[in-house]
């Protein structure tokens, strides 16, 4: 089978699934709105500083891709279906369908979270550009580190807690410049790009290294 068919088939079947059950998108909306109502409950009336607003919106983000990515493998340990999927695709091609699938499905998650936010938690927003990037860099990251986690937790048979505990360490990096960034998108559009350009940089390469060391990492992971 050809390196992109099986991938995209990988993507396909993971995106017909959810659409057919809605665990993940429900799960996950469900989380980002209920966190969001609470954090608007116990701010009352007060209006939050932005670098309070800007580290609450990747604690929701961070929490809600640890209820919801780490099914991405065990769903397919439950289902019986890992053994025919090793069968039939190269562990590259698997990695990169679950990668790309949850990338789509971190992208919603931030964006409800940083709409939701703007609603509910109203702060300045200067360089709405700084943000988006950090949005989609912050998603990639989240979503390269969890999807090798979670098959890693799958072949452990070890679900539950064990995502969040192997996750938080590895996501440091990428949530530190991340909320630098939400709070810089905060500021005057004027000279937001030059004053992001290193953190960005970071992020970027942090992702790209994530991506990487995954694939490397996963054959190891799905073959054991």
């Amino acid at each position: 089978m050809d390196w992109l068919t099986g991938a995209w088939a990988v993507v396909a079947n993971d995106a017909r699934l959810e659409l057919r059950t809605r665990v993940a998108l429900s799960g996950l909306g469900l989380f980002v709105a209920a966190s969001l109502v609470l954090v608007r409950v116990a701010l009352s009336r007060s209006a939050p500083t932005v670098p309070i607003a800007a580290a609450l919106l990747w604690v929701v983000v961070v929490f809600a891709a640890a209820v919801g990515l780490g099914r991405a493998f065990v769903a397919e340990e439950e289902r019986g279906t890992s053994l025919l999927l090793q069968l039939h695709l190269r562990p590259s091609q698997v990695y990169a369908g679950k990668l790309v699938f949850n990338v789509a499905l971190m992208t919603a998650v931030v964006t409800l979270a940083a709409l939701g936010f703007r609603i509910l938690v109203p702060v300045p927003l200067g360089a709405p550009g700084v943000l988006v990037a950090a949005l989609g860099l912050g998603a990639l990251g989240i979503a390269s580190a969890t999807t090798l986690l979670s098959a890693l937790v799958a072949r452990a048979k070890a679900a539950g807690p064990l995502l969040p505990v192997l996750a938080f360490p590895v996501l440091v990096p990428v949530l530190i410049p991340a909320v630098a960034l939400t709070e810089l998108a905060s500021g005057s559009a004027s000279g937001a790009w030059a004053a992001a350009a290193d953190d960005l940089i970071l992020m970027a390469s942090y992702a790209g290294l994530l991506v990487s060391a995954s694939f490397l990492l996963f054959e190891f992971v799905w073959r054991d």
